[in-house]
């Protein structure tokens, strides 16, 4: 039956908006099962054809309008300092002002995540654990029963998590800065993807540790192969990745790739430090594995968090350390004690009653929904030979506009007109990128949202 509608779809016989049968008609008129039916709609939804809007039904997606993705750029032989925080801080900050367009700093709308839900738990914990409000320590303290639920979820993946690996941190932030603690020191040489999270640039600034750019492509990830040739010489301390959804390109390294990663990492001595915050926000049918799955030795050291998915407030991440959790603990019991045990209740609770899994069905097709619409609208409004990638998980764009347009000339015409975004030279430590920008996605794509991408195009044209 999946095939059947997605050839009516092929062949115009249903067309953008049209409003399929409902489940029941689609089961009477196909002699099928409901289960079936509903298996099928499901296959059409992950191929993109399809979505279903709730208490609406299930409508023809729009077609998706190519552009050439982003090019994987050479990056520099030599490892350099890093300083862009400065600048980010001023980025960051002008973006969140009022009546600022929010296309700039990577957070979800409120109207998605489940706050009431959470409101609701916090009131419940709080009164049947009196004690917990009461309590104190420095000493580092992993709720069992938040840990519990982290390897159960973990279950479905090649490799289950250990739970004596895992630290409950204050964030997914704090979690790669721990890892990075505990396996480096000032002066040694991280590999990062180009181009990369500017917070882990900023963490490398700050913890005065060297980036060495390895290319990196728009579909698949970090190239195994420059990272071979960068690494065989020694002199590369740890590697530092998101290799599910990563951030700005949305790549999505596949399996072999990081099987061979990994396998090359822990040859070489080289720490691995994978941050997995946009894993569970994958726009495929299945949710692909973490590179930890493919670590055979305790070499790679998984980061991940609830801030993007349930809310950025919970500041409660965790990371699976494998060998190096007893240093990794005790960078964690230095410099910030126990994370808050009411809310390691609450997010425990909430993962336990099933909710998550049904909330992130929903939040993955909104947010893909969301890239769709925004990658849309760039084609629409920006110069014709401007590159958009495409997204494999989370919510952020990333564009390469054509080689004359500075994107931080761009940027300050642009904040002068109550339209954010970030500069790409921010997302790497030479400086590369300046004719690219990143765009949040997190946002429903409301007509303002839509009239500020226009007139951020506008801006393009006037040179």
């Amino acid at each position: 039956m999946a095939g059947e509608l997605a050839g009516m779809i092929a062949n115009g016989i249903l067309s953008y908006g049209d409003r399929l049968p409902s489940v029941r008609r689609l089961a009477e008129e196909k002699r099928l099962s409901v289960s079936t039916v509903v298996q099928a709609l499901r296959q059409l939804e992950d191929r993109g054809l399809i979505e279903m809007r709730p208490q609406s039904g299930c409508f023809v997606k729009r077609p998706m309008m190519l552009r050439a993705e982003p090019r994987l750029r050479s990056t520099p032989e030599a490892p350099m300092p890093v300083d862009i925080s400065q600048r980010l801080v001023r980025v960051l900050q002008a973006g969140m002002k009022p009546g600022v367009a929010p296309l700039a700093a990577a957070l979800p709308a409120p109207e998605l995540l489940p706050l009431a839900a959470l409101q609701r738990l916090y009131a419940g914990v709080a009164r049947r654990h009196p004690k917990l409000l009461a309590g104190g320590s420095h000493i580092n303290m992993d709720e069992p029963a938040l840990v519990r639920q982290l390897v159960r979820r973990s279950l479905a993946w090649g490799g289950p998590l250990a739970a004596e690996d895992i630290v409950i941190t204050n964030s997914c932030t704090e979690a790669l800065g721990l890892c990075l603690r505990a396996v480096t020191k000032p002066g040694d040489t991280v590999a990062v993807e180009s181009p990369a999270y500017y917070l882990m640039l900023q963490l490398l600034e700050t913890l005065g540790l060297k980036a060495l750019e390895i290319p990196t492509d728009p579909r698949d990830g970090m190239s195994v192969e420059a990272l071979d040739l960068a690494t065989r010489n020694g002199g590369v301390a740890a590697c530092l990745l998101v290799p599910n959804g990563s951030n700005p390109l949305g790549s999505a390294m596949p399996d072999e790739k990081k099987r061979l990663l990994a396998t090359l990492t822990a040859a070489r001595g080289v720490a691995v430090i994978e941050d997995d915050i946009y894993g569970d926000l994958h726009f495929g049918s299945q949710r692909p594995w973490p590179l930890k799955v493919f670590d055979k030795t305790g070499n790679v050291m998984l980061c991940s968090s609830f801030s993007k998915s349930l809310s950025p407030s919970l500041r409660i991440g965790f990371v699976a350390a494998g060998r190096y959790r007893s240093a990794i603990a005790l960078q964690k019991t230095i410099t910030s004690g126990a994370t808050n045990p009411i809310t390691q209740h609450v997010l425990a609770e909430y993962l336990e009653s099933g909710s998550y899994e049904r909330h992130l069905r929903g939040l993955r097709r909104s947010y893909e929904r969301q890239v769709d619409s925004m990658r849309a609208a760039a084609t629409r409004y920006f110069p014709a030979t401007t590159r958009i990638a495409q997204p494999q998980g989370g919510y952020v764009l990333w564009v390469e506009l054509p080689e004359e347009i500075d994107a931080t000339a761009l940027y300050d015409r642009a904040i002068a007109e109550n339209l954010a975004f970030v500069p790409g030279e921010l997302f790497s430590a030479s400086g590369m990128y300046r004719n690219c920008l990143r765009l949040n996605c997190g946002n429903p794509h409301t007509p303002e949202i839509e009239d500020a991408i226009r007139r951020l195009g506008a801006l393009m044209a006037k040179g």
